[in-house]
């Protein structure tokens, strides 16, 4: 077999917006730093993500060591930018799914910007660093956190696994469709389904749960706009149980750097 690289990492400092591709990141006890650290809540506290709101594909963050900024992709003029230690000392309940936990609103100014933008009541939240949001323990090997992902602290998929599915599309389509964390190089398509421990780099990970697909990624990142496409196509050869399976949720069992060419060495299969 070819040998396994790390070819793409990417982090989502606000939860559903634009995706930032990094050369190297750090591990941290959440995951990739940064990644999903924020996210937008509606008028009772429940995440506000593409698959309601697709506009929000549109809008790209950029982040320094101190500053988040966010700006419309094809209107460089509609954009709005943070600290990012910047939040009201006031604790919010929110919620991801079934699960529950604190978030700090970061300000009424950007919160309003976000509503405008959306035409409804919105808060921008970050998780504060004593939260201790927990994965799932039926599949977690050890005791995790995750910041506001949807239930793990990394998604990874492989390179040829999206080739596979390119050539089954009438149009192509990107990685940015799938919202991963890690992108790796080499091996078969759906590699990533077969091996259960590995490390990459300095940091060890395991598999926790396939990735289950849902609406969202028909969501084109670049025009906000809704197709039927990669979810029907996905559905005649990647339906499991009447789930839609597409990349691997892993989790970590070090901290550590990344860095793109790192190669990725299988430990443990299937």
């Amino acid at each position: 077999m070819d040998k396994l690289h790390l070819s793409q990492l990417f982090i989502y400092p606000i939860k559903s917006l634009g995706g930032i591709a990094l050369q190297q990141g750090y591990i941290s006890n959440r995951g990739l730093e940064h990644d999903r650290e924020w996210m937008l809540i509606d008028r009772v506290g429940t995440f506000i993500s593409q698959r309601k709101y697709p506009q929000l594909a549109l809008l790209q963050t950029s982040i320094t060591a101190t500053t988040i900024t966010v700006q419309h992709k094809h209107n460089p003029n509609q954009s709005i930018s943070f600290s990012i230690t910047e939040s009201l000392d006031l604790p919010i309940a929110v919620n991801i799914w079934d699960d529950h936990c604190t978030g700090l609103e970061v300000s009424n100014e950007v919160s309003k910007w976000f509503s405008a933008y959306l035409q409804m009541d919105a808060k921008l939240v970050k998780m504060p660093q004593i939260e201790k949001r927990k994965v799932d323990p039926r599949y977690a090997l050890h005791d995790g956190t995750v910041g506001f992902a949807d239930a793990y602290p990394s998604l990874m998929i492989g390179q040829s696994s999206l080739d596979l599915l390119n050539t089954k599309l009438a149009h192509r389509i990107g990685m940015d469709r799938f919202r991963p964390n890690l992108v790796f190089t080499g091996g078969d398509a759906h590699l990533e389904d077969e091996f259960t421990e590995f490390s990459i780099g300095e940091v060890q990970f395991y598999s926790a749960k396939p990735c289950t697909r849902c609406v969202m990624i028909t969501v084109d990142q670049q025009t906000g706009e809704k197709s039927q496409e990669p979810l029907k196509t996905l559905s005649t050869y990647r339906n499991f149980g009447q789930k839609i399976l597409f990349g691997q949720n892993i989790m970590h069992t070090n901290l550590g750097l990344l860095r793109i060419g790192d190669e990725l060495k299988i430990s443990k299969k299937r």
